[in-house]
């Protein structure tokens, strides 16, 4: 073999190593169908969008205005809050895809006892990710918290996206 096949050889595996180590690496909890994934890995020189806190639209404007009537349900509002995400990356280039993670919060719904509603953003959130259309699934923190800044609004997301090189 010539030094030159050796040197080609040599370049061909170093460019597929680089091509491996370029791409995000998800993982999925062990022994677990949920939707999200226990980790993502991020490689070095990929662009990091963060997507800030995002609220809901108002769904009903019949409704009292800063009330959840005007902005719905937790299901409507975090639906209406990914769909404002989605447009975001979109503008960016992006799409949820590239979400490697979600920090969402949730005020208790006076409706189920002042309990967040867990359900409904499940709800939501699997019409965006991990579907047959968009299989990535992001990390995700969901928790309850007392208010948002918004009157009426349940639910406030906020996203990191990554791109590799």
């Amino acid at each position: 073999m010539t030094k030159t096949a050796l040197l080609l050889g040599a370049l061909m595996s170093l460019s597929t190593l680089t091509a491996q180590a370029d791409t995000l690496k998800r993982v999925d909890p062990p022994g677990s169908t949920f939707p999200i994934s226990q980790l993502v890995s991020v490689p070095a020189g990929a662009a990091l969008t963060f997507v800030s806190g995002t609220l809901p639209d108002v769904a009903d404007p019949k409704a009292p205005a800063q009330t959840i009537a005007a902005y719905g349900d937790t299901e409507t509002q975090a639906r209406s809050v990914l769909k404002k995400i989605q447009a975001a990356l979109h503008g960016q280039g992006l799409t949820l895809g590239d979400v490697v993670q979600l920090r969402v919060f949730l005020v208790g719904d006076p409706a189920k006892g002042g309990k967040l509603d867990f359900a409904g953003l499940q709800a939501a959130y699997t019409e965006f990710f991990a579907t047959a259309d968009q299989p990535k699934k992001p990390t995700r923190t969901a928790l309850q918290v007392v208010a948002l800044p918004l009157p009426g609004a349940l639910v406030e997301i906020e996203a990191i996206a990554a791109k590799a090189p």
